[in-house]
């Protein structure tokens, strides 16, 4: 922790990433006998993003790359991403921010590089991550802070229906914060308060 603290330090504002590696190896699966495990750290300035995925909200891109279940490596943010590859070279055209990704069984499970939100009755609802899926930083701390703002949640496998019955969809990752989701395919919503809030609470948790 003193370490990445140091190295943000020096980096000042950007994107400080840390990377673990069981270590240096020859070809093949085994680990070396002895091996020793390796820490990267990687700087590099903050992305920009236009102001109008925050403020008016973004278009989700109906991905068909769907995302493999293992749930020994559920959750994991670990550096196999070809899905997400896959995934993220379907499209091209700018009018897309992100995309929605599914698992093999039709679930909603999150965007290529962001969590998904759902806004049900006042309560947020996220997709149950246990077979597939990336447990995002911004998507941790929203279920922290949940409680304390007296906001219900629930955390349960999503499908297309419940897309279709939220009044609120929204997508989250640690740099961005929060991005409303205004449309999907044929489906529509406004930026509605709940998101406006959870942003507010997002932004904070930024800047710090």
């Amino acid at each position: 922790e003193d370490e990445l603290l140091r190295f943000a330090q020096q980096l000042g504002e950007g994107v400080a990433k840390l990377v673990l590696t069981r270590g240096d190896s020859q070809r093949g699966y085994a680990p070396a006998p002895g091996v020793q495990a390796r820490r990267l750290l990687q700087g590099s300035p903050l992305p920009t993003y236009p102001a109008e995925n925050a403020e008016v909200g973004v278009r989700l891109f109906p991905c068909q790359t769907r995302l493999a279940q293992q749930p020994l490596l559920a959750g994991l943010k670990h550096l196999n991403r070809l899905e997400q590859v896959l995934a993220r070279a379907e499209w091209q055209d700018g009018a897309y921010a992100e995309g929605l990704m599914c698992d093999t069984q039709g679930h909603l499970i999150e965007g290529v590089y962001s969590n998904l939100f759902l806004v049900r009755d006042g309560a947020l609802l996220t997709a149950d991550l246990s077979r597939c899926g990336v447990a995002g930083v911004m998507r941790e701390a929203l279920l922290a802070q949940a409680p304390s703002l007296g906001v219900a949640m629930h955390v349960r496998d999503l499908s297309l229906d419940d897309l279709q019955q939220s009044e609120e969809v929204f997508v989250c990752n640690s740099v961005y914060g929060i991005w409303p989701v205004r449309e999907f395919n044929v489906l529509n919503w406004s930026v509605g308060p709940l998101t406006r809030k959870l942003q507010a609470v997002a932004r904070t948790l930024l800047d710090t």
